[in-house]
């Protein structure tokens, strides 16, 4: 088995481009990556393209990637579909990587693509509900509404009531009942929650390519609306249209054409919830051990991490599990600020989901490149300095025993 290098990466602007159709914002990101990694569209040999919804909010269904590819000239080769919720390109890095460490191909396109904003907020829903089993997805909601009802009733925070944020996601809901747990076993706080989503709106500030690029004080987090308690809308990630893309290799092609910034893609893991969950240990962390091995590291050598968080508990939920922090610790760890930039290990310094957005399918391979862009320092402002190794955590769907995908990725400069 061949190493893996990824040599280009590109990606839009993430957020509302109403103006705007997917095939122009796949280009953007495409012609951005090739030109990054110093080659021609012709020289690719396969593209494997991540895409959640088109099929839903567009009708696009079977050939997203042809579509969208055949419009700038790229085609006659396999271009491969992968539908696997959030971590859909993920998973495409995934397939990419093995066909070319089999020694298939040598050099290879991973698309990750979403176009999610319309002015019919309804038309987006069915994206996420698809994403759970919609045969159960009624008893879900009425179990879900109960559980918000009830922890508003138990509040004892004198604060006056804040006006809710207007229709949301049903996994808002699902990460609300995770952080209600969360503080219940741990003592986990809201405003611990409120200052990770502060800490990734500070780092947003310094990412142009981010939705959201304001700068929020922890007090201005806690006085955004409701969502559903505890969290508040500056603590959810926003929906919005974005593309990323990276060109990936063997090391003889990077050889080859001198590329100019090269960093190796030491392990990239997949898996989904146990049907038997393990009480002593997270369906997450088991597969962190497994992408920690392939790459012959530990959580001590990580430098930066990009994780899923689709809210501020995730983040927890995500530090807790890749071994970042013990568990039960997430909240007052964030709180310490050593997620920070400039702390123990910066997490989400691209802003994270809550900040930077999450176009489903796009978000594997955006957290991918910006890790590459760390790793060859050119990051800008919010460059980790020095930084070897960076980890993506990507995660999508949910079933009766838990996520329905789950990814790891762990790349070395």
């Amino acid at each position: 088995m061949m190493n893996v290098t990824m040599i280009g990466g590109g990606m839009t602007k993430f957020g509302k481009h109403n103006d705007r159709n997917l095939k122009s914002l796949v280009e953007e990101a495409v012609t951005i990556a090739l030109k990054d990694a110093g080659i021609e569209k012709e020289q690719l040999q396969s593209a494997y393209v991540g895409n959640a919804s088109q099929g839903v909010l567009q009708g696009q269904e079977s050939i997203r990637g042809q579509v969208v590819l055949h419009n700038m000239g790229i085609g006659g080769m396999p271009i491969i579909n992968v539908e696997n919720a959030c971590a859909s390109s993920a998973t495409a890095l995934n397939g990419a990587m093995a066909m070319v460490a089999l020694g298939e191909i040598d050099v290879a396109l991973v698309l990750g693509m979403e176009k999610m904003y319309f002015d019919d907020r309804s038309k987006v829903l069915p994206a996420f509900t698809g994403c759970m089993d919609v045969e159960g997805l009624q008893r879900s909601m009425e179990r879900f509404e109960k559980a918000e009802a009830s922890a508003q009733a138990a509040r004892t925070d004198k604060v006056e009531k804040k006006e809710k944020s207007g229709q949301r996601t049903v996994f808002m809901d699902v990460y609300a009942m995770s952080a209600r747990a969360h503080m219940e076993a741990y003592g986990t706080t809201q405003r611990q929650l409120a200052a990770i989503a502060a800490k990734n709106h500070f780092h947003s500030s310094m990412n142009p390519l981010a939705q959201y690029q304001q700068d929020y004080s922890i007090e201005e987090v806690l006085a955004s609306p409701d969502v559903a308690y505890p969290l508040t809308r500056l603590m959810c990630s926003p929906i919005g249209d974005g593309v990323a893309a990276a060109i990936i290799c063997s090391k003889d092609f990077a050889h080859k054409v001198g590329a100019k910034n090269r960093t190796e893609i030491a392990s990239c893991v997949l898996s989904s919830a146990q049907i038997s969950p393990d009480p002593k240990e997270s369906n997450l962390t088991k597969l962190a051990k497994k992408a920690f091995e392939k790459a012959g590291i530990g959580p001590e050598d990580v430098d930066l991490a990009e994780v899923h968080d689709a809210t501020a508990m995730g983040e927890i939920s995500c530090t807790e599990g890749l071994m970042i922090c013990p568990v039960g610790e997430g909240g007052r760890y964030g709180e310490a600020g050593h997620t920070k930039l400039g702390g123990k290990l910066p997490v989400n310094v691209s802003g994270g989901l809550e900040c930077q957005g999450h176009p489903i399918g796009a978000t594997g391979i955006r957290q991918v490149v910006e890790l590459y862009w760390h790793l060859t320092d050119r990051a800008g402002k919010r460059q980790v300095e020095g930084a070897k190794v960076g980890l993506a955590q990507n995660a999508g769907g949910s079933t009766s025993s838990g996520e329905g995908a789950l990814s790891v990725t762990i790349m070395k400069r």
